[in-house]
């Protein structure tokens, strides 16, 4: 069933769970992940990226979301990840998406107000929720080939203030993580989430799921992440079991690469969202 992000991630938050987030870049990719919480039978936010427009439009991702999730028996949320364009995150919300993050992080704190005021304003009436961030997350060897690489953390009284003049539904925080590929696991802020977590209301999120560290994540989920994007771990899976295969059949090659994607989506359910 095809749904926003604000009644799971408040069920979330109350139980002490997350929801994985892993971005979709065409067709099997998407339908290998709704099939994977299809199975475990749990909520699940299928994402598509900014970065990846010109791989999968706008009208291409929307329409596979929103048959694979109409299919689906557990709640889907068809999401928006790292949208910078204005243009772009409008856009997907007509189109039928129904959760956007806006992304200004970059931006001075008065532009993200400005920038994640207006999207909230655009969803709002069409029953879309949004998704901000504030602080920001670096990034290593990954997709979203952000201009900066180091993580500013998230302050506490800033976060409150932000929330409370853009009204969006959920935040993105920086206590650590980054995106794409480590070198080692990363060491985390849990105090800096804990303050977080105690002095917001709305749910918050983790970005830069990946390679964090299964103990990191579990923490995480329990200190009040609600959900937690996911891409380089899945695609990795992917790309090793194409390794680990013999065949030169194109055809089973694609198979045993989506089996690969899943058996890493399955291992995060286990890991962040085994109490739901």
């Amino acid at each position: 069933m095809l749904v926003n992000s604000l009644d799971i991630l408040k069920d979330a938050k109350k139980h002490g769970y997350a929801i994985p987030s892993p971005d979709f870049f065409d067709q099997n990719s998407l339908r290998a992940y709704v099939e994977v919480a299809e199975e475990l039978q749990k909520p699940i936010i299928i994402a598509h990226s900014e970065a990846f427009k010109d791989i999968l439009s706008i009208e291409e991702a929307a329409l596979l979301g929103k048959y694979y999730a109409h299919q689906a028996s557990v709640p889907v949320v068809l999401h928006v990840d790292h949208g910078f364009s204005l243009p772009f995150i409008k856009a997907c919300i007509d189109a039928g998406f129904t959760s956007v993050m806006i992304d200004a992080s970059q931006e001075t704190f008065e532009e993200n107000v400005q920038k994640t005021k207006e999207i909230v304003d655009y969803a709002h009436p069409r029953n879309v929720t949004v998704e901000a961030e504030i602080g920001h997350v670096g990034s290593g060897m990954n997709y979203e080939n952000h201009d900066m690489t180091d993580s500013i953390y998230t302050d506490v009284k800033t976060a409150v203030q932000f929330v409370q003049l853009t009204g969006v539904y959920s935040l993105a925080v920086s206590f650590g993580t980054s995106l794409g590929q480590y070198k080692g696991t990363p060491v985390l802020n849990f105090e800096r989430l804990k303050a977080l977590r105690d002095a917001i209301d709305i749910p918050l999120v983790l970005h830069g799921g990946s390679s964090t560290g299964d103990d990191n994540l579990k923490q995480c989920a329990h200190l009040g992440i609600t959900k937690i994007n996911l891409f380089t771990d899945i695609v990795t899976g992917g790309y090793q079991a194409i390794q680990q295969t013999t065949t030169t059949d194109l055809v089973t090659l694609n198979q045993e690469m989506i089996l690969g994607m899943k058996k890493v989506l399955k291992h995060y359910y286990q890991l962040f969202c085994h109490g739901e």
